[in-house]
Parts: structure tokens; C-alpha cells; sequence
């Protein structure tokens, strides 16, 4: 009987750094961190794209001794969480235009807890949610993603040191990035929100009879349903801008600062 093929040492380390890497990376980046992906799935997607860089990173493979194998494991969970996380802050700004929808138009009372996306939400936020995540998936922008996070193993190899300070202002940056784009996509219909209290509240001081405060609530809602749908023409934009975003700034997070930087700065 004939044996089985063996596999290098330094490959198969390779391949198991690198499915750590890409295993925590996928555990909290959309759309993959969605509970509707099934774990096994996600298992195998993260071997599918260890598998064509494992050849690559040998030559950066820690020696097989248990303490550097376990330093390196943790220090690739560490790299694929902090990716993940990022790409997971960037796209929660379209869950947060929804949320801002949902305290200045009054549906912030109909909250509930979504077990897919594991996060309370009314109803414009959870709406806008699965919306960002169709959409990213049918414009190609988890590719773009997943192009971003193969292109780190290039960046930052196995045996690279991981620069704190360079993350601390990459996720600075993403922090502005979902407060911009949360206003890109909340603006035009909280400026028309806001109108409209001031209308219900002058309107309460030429007639003092009316009952201001019970219309308030019906008639918000009603325009924002009726206006919803100009904000909602903006998320195709500004998910594509964020699947960009996310693209290149996943390789800046792991690119080691320059070694003058500190002296600049």
C-alpha cells in the first residue's frame, strides 16, 4: 500500500498561522460575522484563503518550538481580530444612520434585540443593516474586502512585530469615517426631522388648544416614511465607499511605521 504524500513542517505551520489569522478576521468583519454564515463554513472559507499564501509565508515561519508556535498564534488572533474589528466599526456607521432615523423620527421605541446581527435595533436600523449587507455582497464589495486582508500577509508577515500606534490611528480614522458616512446617510431627513419640531412647536404657541404634543409622534412618522426613501437611494454610494475604505486600510493597519516616524513627528 502506497503512503501518503508528507507535508512540510514549515507549510503546514504556515497554513495553520495564517488560517488563525484569517479565522479571527472573519469571526468579526461583515458580512462573514453574520450568524446566518454558518461556522463550518467560515472554518473553511478561512482555510480557502490561507491555502494559496501558505507557500508564500514559509520563509517567515516562527521555529517549532512550543513558545514561539504559541506567541505567533496569539500574535495572528491579535492581527485578524483588530482587521475584523476595523472593517466591523466602519460598517457600523450604516446601523447608526438607521439608529439616528429611528430617535428623531420616534421609532427608537419599537426596539428589539436582532440575533442575526447580535445588537439592539429599531426598525430603520435594522432595516439598514440587512440592506448594507445585500448590498455589499451583490456589489462585490466583500471581494473587495477579502482582496484587503490577503494583501496583509504580504504587509505583515508571521514573524513581523505589530505596530500598536499604527492601529491606534487607523481606528481613529475609522471612528471618523462612521461618523461621516452616518451623517452622509441621516442628514437630509433629520434636517427635515428637525423642521418640523420647530413647525409643532411654533405651531403650539399660535394655538395653544392643540394638542402639539399628541401629533408630534404621528405626524413624524409619517414623514419618515415618506422621505425615507431618499436616504435610503444613498447607501449603495456609501457602501461601495466603505468597502474601499476598508480595503486599503486594512493594509495600512498592518504596515510597519516607518522607523524616522517617531522622530518626525
Amino acid at each position: 500500500m502506497q503512503g501518503l504524500p508528507s507535508v512540510p513542517l514549515d507549510l503546514l505551520t504556515a497554513l495553520l498561522l495564517a488560517a488563525i489569522r484569517a479565522t479571527t478576521f472573519l469571526l468579526l468583519a461583515p458580512p462573514f460575522a453574520n450568524r446566518a454564515v454558518n461556522g463550518r463554513v467560515k472554518a473553511m472559507l478561512a482555510v480557502a484563503l490561507a491555502l494559496p499564501v501558505a507557500a508564500r509565508l514559509r520563509e517567515s515561519v516562527p521555529p517549532a518550538e512550543p513558545g514561539a508556535l504559541i506567541t505567533a498564534a496569539v500574535q495572528q488572533a491579535v492581527v485578524g481580530a483588530a482587521m475584523g474589528a476595523f472593517v466591523a466599526l466602519l460598517f457600523a456607521a450604516v446601523q447608526a444612520a438607521g439608529d439616528l432615523l429611528d430617535l428623531f423620527g420616534g421609532f427608537q421605541l419599537a426596539s428589539a434585540y436582532d440575533p442575526l446581527m447580535q445588537s439592539q435595533a429599531a426598525v430603520f436600523g435594522k432595516l439598514y443593516t440587512w440592506t448594507s449587507t445585500a448590498l455589499l455582497v451583490v456589489s462585490g464589495g466583500h471581494l473587495l474586502i477579502l482582496q484587503g486582508f490577503l494583501r496583509s500577509y504580504d504587509v505583515l508577515p508571521l514573524d513581523a512585530g505589530f505596530d500598536t500606534g499604527t492601529v491606534a490611528r487607523v481606528f481613529t480614522s475609522g471612528i471618523t469615517e462612521l461618523m461621516l458616512a452616518a451623517l452622509q446617510i441621516a442628514a437630509p431627513l433629520i434636517a427635515v426631522l428637525f423642521l418640523t419640531d420647530i413647525g409643532l412647536g411654533l405651531l403650539s404657541r399660535v394655538a395653544p388648544a392643540l394638542n402639539v404634543f399628541a401629533m408630534s409622534f404621528p405626524v413624524k412618522i409619517l414623514i419618515t416614511l415618506t422621505l425615507a426613501g431618499f436616504t435610503f437611494s444613498l447607501l449603495p454610494g456609501v457602501v461601495g465607499d466603505l468597502a474601499d475604505t476598508a480595503r486599503e486600510s486594512i493594509v495600512r493597519m498592518v504596515t510597519p511605521a516607518p522607523a524616522d516616524a517617531g522622530g518626525e513627528g
